[in-house]
């Protein structure tokens, strides 16, 4: 069974203009093996009108938090703590049915996979419609114009003949543009994109990336975008969150976290990805180890087992976990003149 508990003593949103605000939110599951540490104490803000991208490897908790904040756990085997605030309305002490009212109609998401996302029995027309009439009581022929209005404004042609066809009939870059039309039938003020233009070539990925941010300036809408490729983000976020073993392990602005990196595990993200205009014969950097157990995480910082700087801190890196203050922040032992030492000496070199 789900155990809900509001955390009193978490700290304050930043300001009264944050339209989502998370407050030291904790995940954990229940599993033969033992208890996964999901999420353990994450805090952020997202802006009405702004993106927050969260970037991470495989594993870090970017789409557990994001289902978290939808309401979208396992009721049998999910401990929640924390505070999850949506334009005032606490959504962790919330009952089933409040939380219904609000996904599809406040919040709503676009997920990765669209082919597994949407019903292979029912039309794309149908799995529109329905959400739509339930939330605002229109009419089935209210429904499919409006449907057919937001599949014309995603790029699908022929909008009037695929609202009748199946998933299957549409190729990935239609079936992710459904999904988003889908997401913004009722005009949600908060947008969870994840992943959603892992599986698409370039092309349609860049024609995806530009629908979001013209329906964003239409709508007005929060988005919180997650992904693993910083290339993407740095064209989509405003904000960035960097997650490790289910911890944000640095915060900023897009420009001051991918201009000027503070944490080890972040410069190892950015290292390791190839540059357009680098040398085809240099070697990738990838980062040493693997993402730990989330059933037995380090003590300490979580990334210490695979940080190249651990020998400059020592003992404290094993044994005291790194604080994340708020704003610009990076929950790092390394002090601030050793990181801008680091970062021009040895990583800025290397992202040139």
């Amino acid at each position: 069974m789900t155990t809900l508990t509001k955390t009193e003593d978490a700290p304050a949103p930043t300001g009264p203009e944050s339209f989502l605000s998370v407050r030291d939110l904790k995940v954990q599951f229940s599993t033969e093996d033992g208890i996964v540490k999901a999420v353990d104490g994450l805090s952020f803000d997202v802006e009405r009108g702004k993106t927050l991208g969260i970037v991470g490897e495989s594993g870090s908790g970017k789409s557990v938090t994001n289902l978290t904040v939808l309401g979208l756990h396992n009721p049998r085997s999910t401990t929640v703590e924390g505070e999850i605030v949506l334009d005032g309305k606490e959504l962790v002490t919330a009952t089933e049915k409040e939380l219904e009212q609000l996904r599809g109609n406040k919040m709503a998401m676009i997920f990765q996979d669209p082919l597994t996302a949407l019903s292979p029995y029912y039309t794309v027309g149908r799995q529109l419609s329905e959400p739509y009439m339930k939330h605002t009581g229109a009419s089935k022929k209210e429904a499919k114009s409006r449907a057919i209005q937001m599949l014309e404004k995603v790029g699908i042609p022929q909008p009037k003949v695929r609202f009748d066809d199946y998933p299957h009939q549409f190729s990935g870059g239609m079936r992710q543009r459904a999904m988003i039309a889908m997401a913004l039938m009722c005009d949600p003020d908060l947008l969870i994109a994840d992943e959603p233009t892992t599986a698409l070539d370039v092309t349609v990925q860049a024609q995806i990336l530009d629908l979001l941010k013209d329906l964003q300036q239409e709508f007005g809408s929060a988005i919180i975008f997650i992904t693993h490729d910083l290339g993407v983000i740095g064209n989509m976020a405003d904000d960035l969150l960097v997650m490790y073993a289910g911890r944000a392990v640095e915060r900023g602005t897009v420009r001051e976290v991918l201009g000027a990196p503070r944490h080890p595990y972040t410069w190892g993200l950015l290292t390791s990805m190839p540059r357009l205009d680098g040398d085809i014969h240099e070697m990738l950097t990838p980062i040493p180890g693997s993402p730990p157990s989330l059933l037995n995480p380090p003590s300490g910082c979580p990334f210490h087992p695979r940080c190249a700087y651990q020998e400059q801190i020592g003992s404290r890196c094993v044994n005291e976990r790194p604080s994340l203050a708020e704003g610009r922040a990076s929950a790092c032992h390394l002090t601030a003149e050793q990181k801008q030492t680091i970062f021009i000496d040895t990583i800025k070199p290397r992202l040139r």
